[in-house]
């Protein structure tokens, strides 16, 4: 069901980011992990891009912005938008809700995001 779907990961955290590649693996899905938001991905074009908010210590809007715009150019060449996920601890409310201002297509806790991976695939896979 997953199993074209492509996840690109913005996370500096070696826990978190093993947690979700298995959690992919799993899926079917495949995953690319970026550290740092000035890296540029190798792969795509890109489904999804999660966003750790508690990893990434910049401005969530800042965070926002710089990853639609590092996978925009790769996507546009195949017709494709990524829908951008920012996730991170629930009680982080402020930096959650300034990631969806800022134009995130979802925002999620950290625990519904590893709870419920493979629910929020569905609901994030683009329309065929």
């Amino acid at each position: 069901m997953t199993a074209d779907l492509k996840i690109l990961l913005v996370s500096p955290d070696l826990m978190a980011t093993s947690r979700i590649a298995g959690l992919c693996h799993e899926a079917g899905a495949s995953l690319e992990t970026l550290r740092h938001l000035g890296d540029m991905p190798h792969g795509g074009p890109f489904d999804v891009v999660l966003l750790d908010l508690q990893a990434l210590v910049e401005d969530p809007a800042v965070v926002v912005t710089r990853a639609r715009t590092a996978v925009t150019t790769r996507n546009q060449a195949e017709g494709r938008a990524a829908t951008i996920v920012a996730f991170g601890p629930h009680v982080a409310k402020e930096r959650l809700a300034l990631a969806r201002d800022a134009g995130a297509d979802d925002v999620v806790s950290r625990g519904e995001l590893l709870g419920g991976f493979a629910g929020l695939l569905r609901r994030w896979r683009p329309a065929d």
